[in-house]
């Protein structure tokens, strides 16, 4: 009788242990499966830029513009602080 409860014990946990494969699985090929679409538009996005020269320096403008306002906010931060 021992040995019958034994293998069904076995048997649920081998059952739980599959289960959990198949779910990790799925979580694992998902994140893959966003990998993959974040890398193809990698690509496409360095491809635009890199035969768009209008583009790449539109972007390099952009990016300036973005640091010359960080730094001005930063300075207005510190005033704030300073008052």
């Amino acid at each position: 009788m021992a040995e019958s409860e034994s293998q069904e014990g076995n048997y649920c946990n081998r059952e739980k242990m599959v289960e959990n494969i198949k779910t990790d699985m799925e979580e694992v090929l998902e994140e893959m499966e966003k990998l993959t679409v974040q890398a193809a538009w990698m690509a496409y996005n360095y491809t635009a830029i890199q035969t768009n020269s209008d583009l790449s320096n539109a972007l390099q403008h952009l990016e300036d513009v973005f640091l010359m306002c960080q730094d001005q906010m930063e300075k207005k931060w510190q005033e704030v602080l300073l008052e």
